[in-house]
């Protein structure tokens, strides 16, 4: 077998490289210039326009998908002793901001095909002390939103939508992060569009938006950001106690020519999806579910579950070799309650959520961005192949071995 990596070290393939083009670089440059750096008219025009896209009623761009969230879960009243019903398969910032609004998370185990939360999972779940669920579409794909809402509805709770995977998601006809309370989504440097950081928040009702406007920027009165603009000095009253989690025009910058190119990048990472599906079909591996029927998958992750007993070699050693050869991976997620301080906090073990800890100690994310050559893709492709075929080589001891 050929030892020589894949690419060259200098040639090393970034996991969620984002796509950047000229515009978005002069748009910056242009922002230096007028030395309005921080919130200001880009910021405004980025948060319209991501509002008209997603038909939404109102939108609030800050600093990133953490923020909105936080800021969506303040906006839901939680009390110390509130529980809030969240996925295991998640990144940390999910659960921490349930923490950090004061209420106590509660997690709900996930469909192992779809990997997104399950609904008699969180039927099951819901007590007396349950005031909102939050529900992530993990990779891009829409959880269940027909059953959840439902729950929703029977209970009274609170929906806050975790898009920081689902862009451009639909489920039946409908945008995600327009079926709840609150939607928030991230543009962090590896999502579909970006703004280097930054997230934003859908809200379906005048009220929520003027409280989380405020909460925004220091619990200063709206549109205080204005106070060093051109048409005189405004004065501003601090009516909450608030936080700093606005979105900055030298990012905004970026994200308004972002917006313009979500179809032919998100096309780009569909053909990129089912060229791996081709490449990976007859491989000792779990590939992607196929989007259901009725919805629009982001295609944010493509994840494939690496398992020894079937591929010879543990999903750790292959993140190793895939390493060796150039190829930069991700891992979306170690379950949550793999994690030290969620184990101390609240007793979560891995074997009470028996899908999420086995997806999480087997899952690898393989790079798909609008910024992939064919060239790139198919040293992918040649990558995967031979560290699995490494693996292979193996199975027969493992097999005597049993």
């Amino acid at each position: 077998m050929n030892n020589n990596p894949i690419r060259s070290k200098d040639r090393f393939l970034v996991f969620g490289a984002p796509a950047i083009e000229d515009a978005e670089i002069q748009e910056v440059v242009s922002t230096l210039k007028t030395g309005w750096l921080g919130t200001g008219p880009k910021v405004m025009s980025f948060q319209d326009e991501f509002n008209a896209y997603k038909g939404s009623q109102y939108a609030i761009a800050v600093n990133s998908c953490t923020a909105a969230l936080h800021l969506s879960l303040l906006a839901a009243s939680l009390e110390p002793g509130d529980e809030v019903i969240t996925t295991p398969m998640t990144f940390a910032a999910t659960v921490n901001a349930i923490i950090h609004a004061g209420a106590t998370p509660v997690l709900a185990d996930v469909d192992p095909v779809t990997m997104n939360i399950d609904p008699d999972q969180v039927k099951a779940k819901v007590t007396p002390k349950t005031k909102a669920i939050l529900p992530v579409h993990f990779a891009g794909r829409p959880c269940d939103m027909d059953a959840l809402c439902e729950i929703v509805s029977r209970h009274n709770l609170k929906l806050i939508e975790d898009c920081a995977h689902a862009l451009e998601t639909e489920y039946k006809g409908r945008k995600a992060g327009t079926f709840g309370d609150f939607g928030c989504f991230s543009f962090y440097v590896t999502k579909n569009i970006t703004t280097g950081e930054g997230g934003m928040i859908l809200i379906a009702s005048q009220e929520d938006t003027d409280r989380l406007n405020i909460l925004a920027l220091h619990g200063m009165t709206k549109d205080a950001w204005k106070r060093f603009g051109d048409s005189g000095y405004q004065h501003y009253e601090v009516v909450g106690v608030g936080f700093k989690y606005n979105m900055m025009d030298l990012q905004a910058a970026i994200g308004i020519h972002q917006m313009k190119r979500i179809t032919p990048y998100w096309q780009r990472r569909e053909q990129i999806w089912q060229r791996y599906n081709e490449a990976f079909a007859d491989l000792p591996i779990t590939l992607p579910a196929h989007p259901e029927p009725d919805t629009i998958h982001a295609h944010h992750l493509y994840t494939i579950l690496v398992d020894e007993a079937k591929a010879g070699i543990s999903r750790d050693e292959f993140l190793s070799a895939i390493n060796a050869e150039n190829i930069g991976v991700g891992v979306h997620y170690m379950s949550m309650p793999e994690h030290p301080i969620y184990q101390e906090m609240f007793g979560w073990q891995p074997e009470d959520y028996p899908n999420a800890a086995y997806i999480g100690r087997h899952t690898v994310s393989l790079p798909i961005s609008a910024k992939l050559t064919d060239a790139d893709v198919e040293d992918v492709i040649a990558a995967v192949k031979k560290c699995l075929a490494i693996g292979q080589t193996k199975i027969p001891v493992l097999a005597a071995a049993g």
